[in-house]
């Protein structure tokens, strides 16, 4: 049977904070959340209570980023933040010309970026997928969502420095 698993790359750091992150959801804020809603519970009406409900989605978040964070971690490849070599490839910043405006941001997970304020795009959007391998000056052709088709000329990658 053929896995259709995809691999996301993350730095160690991030690894760490993400698996620092599911730990903390996991234990502390689901009984944390459970004690909440019991007490909602307790107060009676449960059509009318809205600490009841508010605690109810914010359980359902939590365990939505759980099953999140559980996925990412378990098809992770973790590996340090690529040395730029002016090519494009998962874990560098690239600036490029995208349909005559100049963007900056990172190619990979936005799970890397952490708190970096720069936009993030995954190696499987259709920007991503047509600039992976590009080199600094090259130029390619994508079809958008919308259908159109946009060019794109790199014009710098370098070492992200998260």
């Amino acid at each position: 049977m053929a896995e259709d698993t995809q691999i996301t790359w993350l730095t160690q750091e991030a690894y760490d904070r993400l698996s620092n992150e599911l730990e903390q959801l996991s234990g502390p804020a689901r009984i944390e959340i459970a004690k909440r809603i019991e007490m909602a519970r307790e107060e009676g009406d449960l059509k009318e209570n809205g600490g009841y409900h508010a605690a109810k989605d914010e359980q359902g978040k939590i365990e939505a980023r759980i099953r999140q964070l559980t996925q990412l971690l378990r098809t992770a490849e973790v590996g340090e933040t690529p040395e730029s070599h002016g090519v494009v490839e998962p874990g560098v910043v690239v600036t490029a010309l995208v349909a005559g405006g100049e963007e900056r941001f990172l190619l990979g997970s936005r799970e890397i970026a952490g708190n970096a304020d720069l936009d993030v795009y995954s190696e499987q959007s259709p920007l991503g997928s047509a600039i992976i391998g590009l080199k600094i000056g090259e130029t390619t052709t994508y079809t958008a969502p919308n259908g159109r088709d946009i060019t794109v000329e790199v014009t710098n990658v370098e070492t992200f420095e998260g």
